[in-house]
Order: structure tokens, then sequence, then C-alpha cells
């Protein structure tokens, strides 16, 4: 006849049934349902007797300094085009620097520049006009119809004490206007009326 030699002081190593959680009303049996467990991740999922609620936990083992995801992307503002500044920022930060800079490369001395809303030269009718004097060479008046770089423009020259006696549209057929283009123009109907030598 075979005995169960079975040790009476024997080891469990199992997870016990019946584990006490405490809150705020006091000890709560809750039963261990299951724990998961995944690379880099422990889920323990506990089932309360009670209530039926299930209670999920997790505890994040991974390093996440190298993970992307959970860095702040910096993103750098773009800076704006000079063109889609402000009009009047546009024109007196860096149409008419620009403007006197070229003038000045060609030997000649701007008296007075400068833009006003105004009434333009023969038109008579109010809008933006940059007036410049060069000395012992010829005035212009470059007209914005708006206080917008695209809006219609026009030229007016004439002679040192004169006063204008032709208008001009200015840059109507282009589409994108940019300070380079405002300057050659001007330049090149200057050049035009032989008011100044450009090559």
């Amino acid at each position: 006849m075979e005995e169960n030699l079975e040790p009476k002081n024997k080891v469990n190593n199992e997870i016990p049934e019946n584990i006490y959680k405490s809150d705020s009303e006091g000890k709560e049996p809750v039963n261990s349902e299951k724990i998961n467990k995944q690379e880099g991740e422990t889920t323990i999922k506990e089932k309360s007797t009670n209530t039926n609620n299930i209670v999920a936990t997790k505890f994040d083992h991974k390093n996440n300094d190298n993970d992307p995801a959970d860095k702040p992307i910096l993103m750098q503002k773009k800076e704006l085009p000079i063109e889609k500044k402000p009009f009047q920022e546009f024109i007196n930060i860096h149409l008419i620097p620009a403007l006197e800079q070229e003038i000045n490369l060609r030997g000649l001395n701007i008296k007075n520049i400068s833009l006003k809303n105004t009434n333009r030269p023969i038109a008579g009718d109010k809008c933006w006009v940059i007036n410049c004097e060069i000395k012992d060479t010829c005035n212009f008046w470059l007209s914005f119809e708006k206080e917008d770089i695209g809006s219609l423009k026009s030229i007016s020259l004439s002679k040192p004490n004169q006063e204008p006696s032709i208008i001009e549209s200015f840059l109507i057929d282009e589409k994108r206007i940019t300070l380079k283009l405002i300057i050659s123009r001007v330049l090149q109907r200057l050049n035009g009326q032989k008011l100044i030598g450009v090559n």
C-alpha cells in the first residue's frame, strides 16, 4: 500500500486568492485576476469581489530618453518675406533705404525722400506717395493707390524745380511685386528719360 509522502509544510508559490487593498472606507478583498508582463511594461488587472470593477495599473520600465514621441518638437518660426510685411514698414525700412543706396552708387545725391498719404501728382486723388528729390537731377513720385504694394501704382517724373507733366502706370503686368523689381523699374524709368546714366 502506497502512502502519500507529501510534506506537511508545503511552500505555496502561487499568488494568494485574496489580497487586501486599502481604501478610504477600510480594507476590501480583491482577487488578483491577471498579471501581464510585456517588453518594458507590467500590467496588473485586479477584480474587486464586491463591485466587479476592473482596476488596471501600468508600470512603465522603459527608458524613454531616446523616444522621439516624448520630446517636444521645436518649430522655428519662418520669417515673412519683406514684401509681406506691413506696407509702411516695407516702404520706410526696406524700399526707401534700398533706393537711396542704389541712387548713391551712381554718384547721385538724394536731397529728400519720404512717404506721405497725400494727393497724387496730376491725377489729384489721395494715395500713398513716395516723393524723391535727386539733387541737380530730377524729382520722381511713386504712388500706391492703397496701403498695399500690390495695389495700382503710378510714377511721375520732372526736372528740378518743375512740376510733373506726365503720369505713367507702374508695374501693372507683374503678379509678384518684389523689392528688387520696384527698384530696377524706377531706375529704368529715370534712365529712359535720360535723367540718370544707367547702363
